[in-house]
């Protein structure tokens, strides 16, 4: 991948279309991430004023609202995109690594609470859920992390608080919903074997990323 030359959202939509998988962040693969292939003044930086700006942070919902590709934490519990072509076998093999949730355990709670309400900002999803207490919030993140990992979760969008003269501030709040409701089931079905889809999904990032170690991929992929 080319380093530094993307200046704009519409310019990163096209290289998550290109390569399919596309961490946020350091993916432990040099270069292989959105934050190394936007240009430094995309990234996130101190402003003279003392606050911050981060372009790249504020691309996200437009991204997957507009492009159509998944968002959330895919990659070894960090997050990234998977573009919509290639959707259906990430999901595929994901989920035949680990079934689905039953639904009296947490996760199963979870994903029951989530569908019975379409699409939740993450506090009123972990409210919902009990979650209330002192020091709820990092337990029940590490539940919704494992979820998204394995497919049952994404992120819709992000919904961001507004000062009292209407600007937006702050890192903003993940919608959470299913893939099912986000995209359609019949997109989150293959119409192969769970083997080859991760076949599949392995020649591809073996030509995106010739020069990375199959170790490295595989890490990746999950």
């Amino acid at each position: 991948m080319s380093k530094n030359n993307i200046e704009d959202c519409p310019q990163l939509m096209e290289l998550i279309e290109e390569v399919g998988f596309l961490p946020l962040l350091d993916s432990g693969i040099p270069g292989f991430s959105a934050d190394e292939a936007v240009h430094p003044r995309c990234r996130y930086h101190l402003l003279p004023d003392g606050g911050w700006d981060w372009p790249l942070w504020r691309w996200k919902g437009s991204i997957v609202t507009e492009s159509g590709c998944a968002y959330g934490k895919f990659f070894a519990s960090k997050a990234g995109f998977v573009s919509r072509e290639w959707w259906s076998d990430f999901c595929n093999y994901r989920r035949s690594r680990t079934p689905e949730p039953k639904e009296e355990s947490i996760e199963g709670t979870i994903l029951s609470v989530l569908r019975a309400n379409g699409s939740m900002v993450t506090r009123d999803l972990r409210a919902a859920c009990g979650f209330d207490g002192p020091k709820m919030r990092g337990r029940f993140d590490s539940y919704v992390t494992r979820l998204q990992m394995m497919c049952r979760i994404v992120t819709e969008d992000f919904v961001y608080p507004r000062d009292r003269h209407g600007r937006q501030y702050g890192w903003g709040w993940a919608l959470l919903t299913t893939p099912e409701d986000l995209f359609g089931r019949e997109v989150c079905c293959a119409n192969c074997s769970a083997g080859d889809s991760y076949s599949r999904i392995m020649a591809h990032m073996q030509s995106v990323l010739p020069k990375a170690s199959l170790r490295d991929i595989k890490k990746l992929i999950g």
